[in-house]
């Protein structure tokens, strides 16, 4: 067996190289002080003769079982230790003692994480970095092909700096079924490449409930052995894993957002790399900061390259055309303009924008339809902007173009909705423009996060029943997904943009879709109207992407949620609906020119108030 925990008291320090009488030893070590240790490792505060000073020694809990086993796992430390990352503390000595493989790494002035936390864990702004560098050590190790296999809070070495790097990878000795999270291995994926994704994914996984320990204090399950935490969680055990309400310091609810999907009982909501877990906390950590480096001012500073949106195949070109032919053909050019949402939103951006608008607008408001954008901006204006856009699909690979194509598509349905269910007197084109604005942070982020945003879908889909005759497990709401995959939710990355292009405070409120939990009251204003018949209309388009034996009833919900404030009937959506599948954007917006009686109690003129 490998040393026991001395029987001596080890608290006292009586010097680097003095070996205090008593202590057991291992190899030329005197074993000064234990750690930490769990079911697979365990490591020693040491004095080294040798060199004079203090190593940390770590060694696994077992011995190898065979010389197949001991040169394994000579090769795994060995392809460690050639890593060379802040994040990664460098091996000092590999060596093997009486059938005992070991590895010393150099503790000089630095504590455990296990020592920082003690019983009470950290504040999370002084939490989240940490485990931010941990991950950052992680994954350049994951991409490397290495794992670290029993990552524990002692096996995390801190400065008093807050420099954090990682001890112990590849130390653990292998065993059956370790690393695959249960899962069995077997046909074509029982590969090497298998065994290593799934070994990184069990090391995200207790990276995730260190994180928890951090910022709730006591380990989760009462567990110190982050190992032993895993086995007791699905899909080896039952065991659920989340945040306690009740903590000894308050946790902002994204970051318990993102730590509970780091351990979520379904596999398939945790986070599947480093990278992306990293991202999480970056995105949360650099809101709270307003440091301007998060997802946000990543997306930001993006749109000076990329642009917002590509612009549709062929429609940017023809709305150059256009604007160089005669003045008489602006119908024409502004039908090509309102179905490119690209274009449609750069004008908007540009006209919208500080020093047109104190140059042009003071004093009247956001603009809010093409046809008034053309007219300030000038044909030329119009060339410029069409011609300033990327073509599609931009950066974007196959998949992702195909998906943010359906998106807009769907986007411009749910604004051909809003046109037929607005309130009589309304101006077609603003509304049209503001459904599409309740989704601009959809559309923006599939645009330039489509990698997370197929994450997002992903925690949005339920999984089937575990067991025969259970219900099937409902997925997560579209903005808790963001929020554990960006730090950050949907709306908030509209918004962002929304307030760049300079809309006041009555717009951003419109264009903020009416929470589903909230129930529809009476309108206190035109624009709690015009955000109603938005909302209403992109809930009606999302009702349709449900499968067939769950629109009826769904479509039930919105017709009731919102019948009292529109004056609407199921017949009234259906024929809506009916409309926005047959009938062009521009012809949507050419039969909602018709005149038509104001609802009572509102101005006619409400919504050109904003246009």
């Amino acid at each position: 067996m490998p040393p026991a925990t001395p029987t001596a008291n080890t608290t006292a320090n009586p010097g680097p190289a003095a070996r205090p009488s008593g202590l057991r030893s291992f190899a030329r070590f005197g074993l000064l002080r234990l750690l930490g240790r769990s079911e697979r490792t365990m490591a020693w505060l040491v004095s080294d003769p040798r060199s004079n000073s203090e190593q940390m020694l770590v060694l696994p809990r077992t011995q190898s079982a065979d010389s197949a086993a001991a040169q394994r796992w000579a090769q795994g430390i060995r392809k460690a230790s050639r890593l060379q990352h802040p994040q990664i503390a460098p091996v000092v000595e590999i060596g093997l003692h009486e059938g005992w493989p070991f590895a010393l790494y150099d503790p000089s002035n630095l504590s455990t994480l296990t020592d920082r936390l003690g019983s009470e864990g950290l504040a999370p702004a002084d939490a989240v970095p940490l485990m931010s560098q941990a991950l950052e050590g992680l994954a350049y190790a994951h991409e490397a092909g290495v794992a670290h296999h029993d990552l524990q809070p002692y096996l995390m070495l801190v400065s008093d700096q807050g420099a954090l790097c990682l001890v112990g990878l590849e130390v653990a000795l292998d065993e059956p079924g370790v690393g695959t999270l249960g899962r069995g291995l077997s046909g074509v994926e029982s590969g090497a490449l298998r065994v290593q994704r799934l070994a990184a994914e069990r090391d995200v996984l207790a990276l995730g409930l260190i994180l928890y320990q951090s910022v709730a204090g006591p380990p989760a399950l009462e567990e110190n052995d982050i190992g032993r935490a895993i086995s007791r969680m699905p899909p080896e055990g039952q065991e659920i894993v989340r945040l306690p309400w009740a903590t000894l310091r308050p946790i902002p609810d994204v970051l318990r957002a993102i730590i509970n999907r780091a351990t979520d009982r379904q596999e398939r909501q945790r986070y599947r790399s480093a990278r992306t877990l990293a991202r999480a906390l970056e995105g949360w950590l650099q809101s709270e900061e307003n440091s301007g480096t998060g997802p946000l001012a990543l997306l930001l500073d993006r749109l000076g390259t990329v642009g917002l949106l590509p612009s549709a195949p062929g429609s940017a070109e023809r709305a150059a055309r256009l604007a160089l032919m005669d003045r008489k053909r602006t119908n024409e050019l502004a039908a090509v303009v309102i179905d490119d949402l690209a274009l449609a939103f750069e004008l908007l951006r540009a006209v919208n924008a500080a020093q047109v608008r104190g140059a042009q607008v003071a004093g009247n408001g956001p603009v809010l339809t093409v046809r008034r954008a053309i007219a300030m901006l000038g044909l030329e204006g119009v060339r410029r902007c069409a011609l300033a856009l990327r073509a599609w699909p931009g950066p974007l690979q196959e998949a992702p173009a195909l998906e943010l194509g359906r998106l807009i598509d769907r986007c411009k349905r749910a604004g051909r909705v809003a046109v037929a269910l607005r309130p009589a007197g309304y101006d077609a084109e603003v509304v049209y423009l503001l459904t599409l604005l309740q989704n601009l942070g959809r559309l923006v982020v599939q645009y330039h996060f489509a990698d997370e945003s197929m994450q997002i879908r992903r925690l949005m889909q339920p999984a089937p029943a575990e067991r025969p005759g259970e219900a099937e497990q409902p997925g997560m709401a579209e903005d808790a997904a963001a929020l554990t995959v960006l730090g950050v939710d949907i709306e908030s990355v509209g918004l962002a943009i929304a307030k760049r292009w300079g809309f006041d405070e009555a717009v951003l409120h419109i264009i903020r879709r009416l929470p589903l939990s909230a129930t529809v009251h009476s309108a206190q204003c035109d624009d709690d109207l015009l955000r109603a018949a938005a909302s209403c209309a992109n809930e009606v388009v999302d009702v349709q992407a449900l499968p067939a034996a769950q629109q009826a009833g769904a479509l039930h919900k919105v017709v009731v949620r919102y019948a009292k404030l529109l004056h609407l009937t199921t017949r009234d959506i259906q024929a809506a609906v009916h409309g926005a599948a047959s009938m062009s954007t521009s012809e949507a917006l050419l039969a909602g020119t018709t005149p038509a009686t104001p609802a009572a109690g509102h101005a006619p003129d409400a919504a050109k108030a904003v246009s």
